[in-house]
């Protein structure tokens, strides 16, 4: 490969992630709307799980686990575009300080991530198990949503 191909792709392969990230406002947040609904889907079948609401199933309680353990791994990046806060638009909670103190906003995505991770390594070991790597991840969520989330009014 010529040197002055090289640099091309080199150039045109840097500036990709950025183009790939310029997606439409709202495609971003109908997509992190529906990780979340995802999320409480899959939190939804494994709290009944260890409450004993629902039978303890160990395939059910794994792939939900795996699911939760699956979204933390997403690039959160895309998700959340500037602007698109509760001060800016309706019909999100999202508060400012998710852009105002990124660090903390992603420290705690990782502590959800860390929760899901050990939830998914004994999701299939029994209800006793289960319950306190549950309530593990809940913890995490609500760490995030505490300093994050306006409360429902």
């Amino acid at each position: 490969m010529k040197i002055s191909h090289a640099i091309c792709l080199s150039a045109a392969l840097a500036t990709a992630p950025g183009l790939a990230f310029a997606q439409d406002f709202e495609a971003a947040l109908k997509a992190r709307q529906g990780q979340f609904r995802i999320m409480a889907l899959n939190l939804g079948v494994l709290g009944g799980m260890a409450k004993g609401e629902v039978a303890y199933d160990a395939a059910l309680a794994e792939l939900a686990a795996e699911n939760l353990e699956t979204i933390s791994e997403l690039h959160q990046a895309p998700l959340w575009p500037e602007g698109s806060d509760n001060m800016a638009i309706d019909g999100t909670r999202a508060l400012p300080s998710i852009w105002d103190d990124r660090a903390d906003f992603l420290a705690k995505w990782d502590a959800f991530g860390k929760a899901a991770e050990q939830l998914e390594e004994v999701a299939d070991e029994g209800q006793s198990a289960l319950g306190p790597a549950v309530g593990a991840v809940g913890k995490a969520c609500g760490a995030c949503h505490d300093a994050h989330r306006q409360p429902s009014s």
